[in-house]
Parts: structure tokens; sequence; C-alpha cells
């Protein structure tokens, strides 16, 4: 059974029985919502996802480029791959880092 999510998603095509899963499970997405790049999928579950943004420095009246790091949830109906461009949103802490889930995969890489 997959419901909505609030969000103008495609739900993924694979069922799961994950309590954790935004479309499958208990678990509700609110607050922010970020694209980004997968870098790592090491850890069971996890996703280290990081996308890029600029900052005004108002001293040199310029922008500087940085770069952030989050760890997200990965559910077993969506498995994004290292590369994968996704989409991830904003839901209760799941654990100590993790405050975020794998939403969506817009596009796989390599």
């Amino acid at each position: 059974m997959k419901k909505s999510i609030g969000l103008n998603l495609k739900p993924p095509e694979k069922e799961c029985s994950d309590g954790k899963c935004p479309w499958h499970g208990e678990l509700s997405v609110r607050g922010k919502v970020f694209e980004g790049t997968v870098r790592s999928t090491r850890s069971t579950k996890s996703a280290v996802v990081e996308f890029a943004y600029n900052r005004f420095i108002r001293k040199y009246e310029r922008y500087e480029r940085r770069k952030t790091r989050i760890v997200a949830y990965n559910p077993q109906c969506i498995k994004a791959k290292e590369g994968d461009t996704v989409v991830i949103a904003e839901c209760r802490p799941l654990s100590k880092t993790k405050s975020f889930s794998v939403v969506s995969v817009k596009e796989t890489g390599k």
C-alpha cells in the first residue's frame, strides 16, 4: 500500500515492509527537502548525500562555494546507490546522525 507523502514525487515501483519507509511504513516527512548526490552507501540502510551551495561573503562582496554531507535513511524499496541523484526529506530523528530519509531517485549515476 503506497501512501501520499505530500511531495510531488513518483513513488517507488518496489514494495517493502519497512516500518521506517516514508512510502510504505509509518514514517512521516516534514520540513526541509534537498536534492543531492549519494557519496557513500557503506552503512546498512544509510546513504551519505552531498550537495553544494553558494554562500555570500559580505566583506569581499563575493560568493564562495560550499558543500555539506547529510546522512539519510535509505529504504529497501528505493535502494539508492553511489553516484545517484536523490531527493531527501526531513523526518523525525531515526538515530544519532539520521534525521533525513531518501524519498526518490532522480537519475542513476555510474
